[in-house]
């Protein structure tokens, strides 16, 4: 040990929270570097395809895929996963290695193909596993994505809560501003967050000295994490907050303002964040009575007279928005449409709107007036084409004669 000073190296993505320490001879011209072994097994392993990265990648893309990586694996979110401990494990390790530049250039030369020990007279050891608890890195990471507490790390596997909201055809069709009544944790209203009783005092944390951040003896180096004690806070709670038991957060029931967007449909999903949370939203959207939907377009029925049938006209129908004035063509056939291009609903993904198809029905009279069966003998008396027999009119085509029955 003696004749040994400390370096400090820092990487360029750790300089704010890890400091490690590498211990170098100062008797020249021996240089005493703490070793590497590398083992078979290790130097098989390839750090960058365990995050998915190619060799070029800057730090920011490494600490991204490992964030990304950690998350996925994390046991407390693959509890049936026999092997996600290992995963994470192993993520974790990859990361310490490539997160530090000087681990990354020794990885980079003997790490991935091996060497022979006895190579130029240096002997490299290199341990397997990551020298940091797994769990301590991941939330140290995570604070810095988060920008949250190192306390609140606990929230992160909290899953969202889903709530549903029934909204009318023309809520969801045109958009609306929907109040619910929710029950969410915020912050506690009676300790405002702090998490100890109005009146008392928190206690100054002596295991980290009140930095959050506590130092760990790993073999060669010395690694500064989250403080086991206080969970990075720097203080320790004596008397806890009876409502909300030292957390912080406590249950209350909120009423939002939900901005449902123009053209929703049944059984859509919308993510909401409410304060540091956020929750899920699933509408179901009651049928029309009058419209029907296929995507951004809606459709609907006109009945008309036989007289607007044949001889056209005008007549009005509800639209979306405001009734509309339609124009009938003379001699409109049953189940034409018409379309009123622009008319329907407002398209979720894209610009512009739907169209509003309308189905023509002829209403049949199932009484007549003694004028009205007059004049209508005398057209079809006129009329010609006709397939059968009109009742009342002596002039039929010939064929079987058939009887059935009306449903």
């Amino acid at each position: 040990m003696s004749g040994c000073t400390f370096k400090r190296l820092l990487s360029q993505e750790e300089e704010r929270k890890t400091s490690v320490f590498v211990r170098f001879n100062t008797e020249p011209p021996a240089v005493c570097v703490s070793a590497f072994h590398t083992s078979a097994r290790v130097a098989k392993r390839d750090y960058y395809e365990v995050l998915g990265i190619p060799r070029s990648s800057t730090q920011r893309e490494i600490k991204k895929a490992y964030y990304q990586l950690a998350k996925k694996y994390h046991p407390d979110t693959n509890k049936e996963d026999p092997k996600a401990k290992e995963k994470f494990s192993l993520v974790a390790e990859a990361y310490e290695v490539l997160s530090d530049e000087a681990k990354r250039k020794q990885y980079d030369t003997y790490g991935t193909t091996g060497f022979d020990a006895g190579t130029a007279g240096q002997h490299h050891y290199w341990q397997s596993g990551p020298s940091m608890d797994p769990e301590e890195l991941f939330k140290r990471i995570f604070g810095e994505f988060s920008g949250s507490r190192f306390g609140d790390f606990s929230n992160m596997f909290d899953q969202p809560q889903e709530y549903i909201m029934e909204l009318t055809f023309i809520q969801a069709a045109k958009g609306v501003n929907k109040e619910m009544i929710v029950n969410l944790e915020d912050t506690c209203q009676r300790c405002d967050g702090k998490g100890h009783e109005p009146g008392t005092k928190i206690q100054h944390c002596h295991y980290c000295n009140g930095t959050g951040m506590e130092t760990l003896n790993t073999g060669p180096f010395v690694m500064r994490s989250t403080c086991r004690r206080c969970g990075g806070r720097g203080s320790i709670v004596i008397t806890p907050c009876v409502l909300c038991r030292g957390s912080g957060q406590s249950k209350q029931r909120k009423t939002l303002v939900v901005p449902v967007p123009a053209g929703v449909e049944d059984g859509q999903t919308v993510r909401m964040p409410v304060g540091k949370k956020e929750i899920f939203i699933t509408f179901r959207v009651q049928k029309s009575t009058t419209f029907r939907r296929e995507g951004a377009d809606i459709h609907s029925n006109l009945f008309i007279s036989v007289a607007q049938a044949v001889l056209g006209g005008t007549a009005r129908t509800q639209g979306l928005h405001d009734t509309i004035n339609i124009t009938i063509p003379q001699g409109i056939q049953m189940d034409q449409k018409i379309r009123l291009s622009g008319k329907g609903i407002p398209k979720v993904n894209s610009y512009g709107y739907g169209d509003h198809y309308i189905h023509i029905k002829v209403k049949i009279p199932k009484q007549l007036s003694d004028r009205q069966r007059t004049l209508m003998l005398a057209y079809a008396e006129d009329e010609g084409e006709v397939e059968g027999t009109v009742n009342g009119v002596t002039n039929t085509t010939t064929g079987e004669k058939c009887f059935g029955n009306l449903i």
